[in-house]
């Protein structure tokens, strides 16, 4: 992210506004097969953030269960209206951490993501910005996270409840 002020978002019909709170942990740009499907675009960039740090006005979005690589599935919730993706959580990060669609977001031009995964399926014609943490699966978060975000995700980790 290129700045550190509050970010908005919304869907496309304007029911649902929400904003972060915080700035988000990690931007993922991911290239798995599954993003690009269900997408249906060459890859999905995604800002994780704690839940909690979500603030919503309007209608509250609508949970659906779609399938996943894991095999463990992922809640996404849509706006029940325009059914635009607004983020959602996956099994291995569970309820308490929710992967914005960056897309939605009202500052998407400033979302610079901080690491591409999944890049052994990524299209042949998408081409990495020099420098960028491109991994071909996935990666280890000690090694990648700031150690501001290690240590939000350990404080939210830690939370009754």
């Amino acid at each position: 992210m290129r700045d550190d002020s509050p970010l908005s978002g919304r869907c496309s019909c304007g029911l649902i506004s929400f904003r972060l709170t915080d700035t988000p942990l990690v931007v993922h740009c991911c290239h798995c097969t599954w993003c690009q499907r269900e997408t249906g675009s060459a890859f999905v960039l995604n800002a994780m953030i704690e839940t909690r740090r979500i603030e919503t006005t309007g209608a509250s979005p609508a949970e659906t269960l779609l399938p996943s690589a894991s095999g463990k599935g992922q809640v996404v919730l849509r706006c029940p209206d325009c059914h635009v993706a607004l983020w959602s959580h996956y099994s291995g990060a569970g309820r308490r951490f929710a992967f914005v669609r960056a897309g939605t977001l009202d500052g998407a031009r400033n979302i610079v993501p901080d690491v591409h995964i999944f890049t052994g399926s990524a299209l042949p014609w998408v081409a990495f910005p020099p420098g960028a943490k491109v991994f071909p699966e996935f990666y280890r978060r000690s090694d990648t996270w700031s150690p501001e975000a290690l240590h939000r995700r350990d404080v939210e980790l830690a939370l009754e409840g």
